[in-house]
């Protein structure tokens, strides 16, 4: 199946990008897809074989989970990949200008429709672009 591919430019330098892509103080401020979920917690060990992990919840309490996943590759301030089970994620963060491009590609999954998993993924990445951008 074809990878889905979501962006953003970023009005950041790539470094302050990735820092806010990537440190958990900051993941808890922006990775969820609406104002009704909130991420209270994310940690992140940013190397190969290294963990990542975000609690995801609705504000509500009425739902939650874990998403959890290990790097199989990592270039600092450039890209890094992680898988889903059989599915891969690469997040790539390009110079533009003075702009940064993340381009995000991953796997679909084929519990839920191609749009419905883009548009989530989407809304995310705007949410990281709004909080980067008021740093």
């Amino acid at each position: 199946m074809k990878k889905i591919t979501i962006n953003a430019k970023i009005k950041a330098a790539r470094e302050d990008a990735w820092a806010y892509y990537t440190n958990p103080e900051h993941i808890v401020n922006w990775n969820f897809a609406s104002d009704d979920w909130c991420c209270p917690k994310a940690e992140n060990d940013l190397k190969v074989g290294g963990k990542y992990l975000a609690k995801m919840e609705a504000k509500d309490g009425s739902f939650g989970f874990d998403f959890e996943t290990t790097y199989s590759e990592v270039t600092t301030n450039e890209s890094f990949t992680y898988g889903l089970g059989d599915r891969n994620v690469s997040v790539n963060f390009n110079n533009v200008g003075d702009q940064t491009e993340v381009i995000i590609k991953f796997d679909p999954e084929t519990e839920n429709p191609i749009d419905m998993q883009r548009n989530g993924r989407q809304a995310i990445l705007n949410n990281f672009k709004k909080y980067a951008e008021s740093k």
